[in-house]
């Protein structure tokens, strides 16, 4: 499997574990096995990929965009989100800061106790990736709200 549908796989199965596997066959009309395929890395199911409608119905229903947001890093673009969105809190650039300051630390302690073998093992870097993605989404915060304070 190519490094590109690797990265598209896994941000497909935070996207349905983001939704709940129960949620997505019911909002996809979906089956459980088939959702899985998705996502799955087993050399048998490595060019299937969701389609697109089915990724629009599960990120509307999701805390974070993963794919939408996978497709725009593989393409060097920067997302930002608008004001009206659920997804922006109230809590303004110094709530965001002091939460950013936090996960930061949260992910530099990952990071330490995962390199304290030398070896970042897959759920280690599972965990981390995990930080590092919530810290993608308090500065997609913060960056609305400079850009709310801006206008």
């Amino acid at each position: 499997m190519t490094v590109i549908g690797n990265y598209l796989k896994k941000h497909t199965e935070a996207l349905v574990k983001d939704v709940g596997l129960e949620a997505a066959c019911a909002m996809t009309g979906k089956s459980k096995a088939t959702l899985g395929r998705y996502y799955s890395d087993a050399p048998e199911h490595a060019d299937r990929f969701m389609p697109i409608d089915t990724v629009a119905a599960l990120e509307a229903g999701a805390k974070y965009p993963h794919i939408t947001s996978a497709l725009a890093e593989l393409q060097k673009i920067t997302l930002s989100y608008d004001a009206s969105q659920r997804n922006s809190t109230g809590g303004g650039v110094n709530s965001d800061v002091v939460t950013l300051s936090q996960r930061f630390g949260m992910l530099m302690a990952e990071y330490n106790q995962s390199i304290e073998d030398g070896i970042i093992t897959i759920n280690e870097a599972k965990r981390l990736l995990r930080e590092t993605t919530a810290m993608q989404e308090i500065l997609l915060s913060i960056k609305l709200h400079l850009e709310n304070e801006a206008s």
